[in-house]
């Protein structure tokens, strides 16, 4: 699977939302991911060329279909199903 995670570096949803991620990865995907995170302070048009407007937000690339999903991330089965994660 890969993902791609925006987010503003230091800011507390995209902090938590670091954090959310990480923990739903490794109980449910162990190594089958690959995680990128862009930080839209560094890079914002990057974030605006792939229509990134609010963060944090996190783009499931593939496997298809594609699947976007904005916020701290902090509730794992919205975010599981958006994935696509049965287990």
């Amino acid at each position: 699977m890969k993902l791609r995670l925006y987010v503003v570096d230091g800011a507390p949803n995209s902090v938590l939302a670091i954090a959310n991620l990480a923990a739903l990865c490794k109980k449910n995907l162990r190594l089958s991911f690959k995680l990128e995170i862009i930080d839209v302070l560094k890079f914002p048009r990057r974030a605006l060329a792939d229509g990134v407007l609010v963060t944090p937000h996190l783009a499931k690339l593939s496997p298809a279909p594609v699947a976007r999903i904005v916020g701290n991330l902090s509730d794992s089965g919205s975010v599981r199903l958006a994935l696509g994660i049965t287990t």
